[in-house]
């Protein structure tokens, strides 16, 4: 019998009543796309950053050195030079954005390969240079994901969709991080080494590249931008060739130049030769980043990069542009800066165990942080995108001065609880491990607000793309917001043995203010991204 709706008094059949059903179905099959694209998008950004670090530490490597080498997270700061050309070209079979999908995830898994296969102790150049492969391949696949998230998504769907990517991105950042540090304690873990844990990540990787190809939806409506074919690829080449450019002369010349200016001032510091070395290190490679962006700039204009052109003219279009760029950087930028050595400090510093810091710091760390996640997503859809941002920034602010209290003797001092020895097959602890309750707790109000925090901020940045430009836009406000993640590494590492650990944690919460101020002075525009296309 059909249905009868007493409101509108007519008679609803089984295709009216199926309806909604199937939409539901459609949004919750979304969904689970956009966690499983969070997964692969995570898994392989640790095995550049925090796990690498890990295995360096363990390696030998001093403070300073790691914090350079967290360089080779460059890709993900310049990855909107190459994203235009996933926005303008499409690979054969898979349709709009999956067959790059499929192609970038089968690289990473062959060059993680490659890198369980190099000692970082007797080939760090070549460590560094494959670990630098690995990081371009996993910045071009998140340009994928984020663009192929961001058209797959209605408006309404965002909030929940960016908490659930964070969700999947931080599952995948719990094995990567997490896991992995307790497989490799040779006491406590399963005795595993870092080749190991690399070899193991790169099938993972494959195993996400088989769920691209066969799971995911195909985009309905989209439209890959206007341009000519070879201006498009001459124009890369010509970017490419500038970038290349700018990386010789400041090889050639960064350091004498950076020398002469800087030397003088370093000279009647205290700070050891080393130290000051690093300074100089550090202030190359800032003059080569001035030289380098507008020399590419002007190779793309010469060359008629039109894609890259057009979706950045769409971009700065919008009311408030600029200001939302500082934002960008900013919000993030304190929590970037405390945590870029977050592993070392841990570890070496405060004299924490490698399954200690594994369980706390990356796996209750971890899941608190999803908690977070899921919690903003929540609380987005009562209050709003701009008041949503502004409590979280202000958490995040706060929780950065944990650290500075751990530094400074909080170690010990809430006592703590022993984890009892466990083997669920994939994760064992050898014998019990004690928990520092000061540890446990600084890491839950850092993750909980950065959670949050993220959530709200990649539904954001989510809502000021055009579609037509996706991958463009998006890349480029992410490379953005990876500023803090990538550029704060060297800065940190030498910060940290100049000033630190106290001073340096005390540093991280200012620099989280700036963002909170420029928030509130864009209030305005911020609030009409929240309200519905008329």
């Amino acid at each position: 019998m059909a249905a009868f709706d007493s409101k509108t008094s007519s008679v609803r059949g089984p295709a009216a009543i199926a309806a909604p059903w199937r939409q539901r179905l459609a949004a919750a099959h979304r969904l689970a796309v956009v966690t499983l694209l969070g997964f692969a998008s995570g898994l392989p950004l640790a095995l550049t950053g925090q796990a690498m670090q890990a295995w360096l530490t363990v390696d030998g490597l001093d403070l300073a050195a790691i914090g350079f080498l967290s360089l080779v997270g460059l890709p993900y700061t310049f990855k909107f030079l190459w994203a235009p050309l996933m926005d303008r070209f499409e690979l054969p079979w898979f349709g709009r954005r999956r067959g790059w999908l499929v192609l970038t995830q089968l690289v990473l898994a062959a060059l993680l390969l490659l890198l369980a296969e190099t000692s970082p102790r007797e080939s760090l150049r070549a460590f560094a240079l494959l670990a630098f492969a690995v990081a371009f391949a996993s910045a071009s696949q998140d340009v994928v994901v984020d663009a192929y998230r961001t058209d797959l998504l209605p408006a309404g769907e965002r909030g929940l969709g960016a908490s659930l990517g964070v969700m999947g991105y931080r599952l995948a950042m719990i094995l990567t991080g997490g896991l992995a540090l307790i497989w490799t304690d040779a006491a406590q873990g399963g005795g595993w080494t870092w080749p190991e844990v690399y070899r193991f990540m790169a099938a993972l990787m494959v195993g996400c590249a088989v769920v691209s190809a066969l799971l995911l939806p195909r985009l309905r409506h989209a439209v890959a931008p206007a341009s000519v074919a070879r201006h498009d690829l001459a124009g890369f080449v010509a970017v490419l060739a500038a970038v290349a450019f700018g990386a010789w002369l400041t090889d050639r010349f960064g350091t004498a130049v950076a020398r002469a200016l800087a030397g003088p001032l370093l000279e009647g510091s205290a700070l050891p030769a080393a130290l000051r070395s690093r300074w100089i290190d550090l202030a190359a490679l800032l003059l080569g980043i001035a030289l380098t962006l507008p020399l590419a700039a002007w190779a793309a204009r010469r060359a008629r990069f039109e894609t890259l052109q057009a979706g950045l003219a769409s971009y700065f279009a919008q009311p408030g542009a600029w200001g939302f760029l500082a934002l960008i950087v900013l919000y993030k930028l304190g929590d970037a800066f405390a945590g870029s050595l977050m592993t070392p400090f841990l570890l070496k510093s405060m004299a924490y165990g490698s399954a200690e810091v594994g369980v706390v710091n990356k796996v209750i760390g971890l899941w608190l942080t999803i908690g977070g996640a899921l919690v903003g997503g929540a609380l987005m859809l009562k209050l709003g995108l701009w008041r949503s941002l502004m409590l979280f920034g202000v958490l995040q602010l706060a929780s950065n001065l944990g650290f500075w209290w751990l530094a400074v003797g909080g170690k010990g001092s809430l006592g703590g609880a022993v984890l009892p020895a466990f083997d669920w097959g994939f994760v064992q602890l050898a014998a019990a491990t004690p928990v520092d309750g000061a540890l446990l707790m600084v890491v839950a109000c850092e993750n909980i607000s950065g959670g949050m925090g993220t959530a709200a901020f990649v539904a954001f940045l989510m809502g000021l793309c055009n579609q037509r430009f996706t991958a463009t836009q998006y890349a480029l406000l992410s490379a953005f917001a990876s500023v803090g993640r990538v550029w704060v590494g060297p800065l940190a590492g030498v910060l940290a043995e100049s000033i630190g650990w106290p001073v340096f944690f005390v540093l991280s919460t200012v620099l989280a203010a700036p963002a909170l101020v420029l928030l509130w002075w864009l209030r305005a525009p911020i609030r009409a991204l929240e309200a519905p296309p008329g």
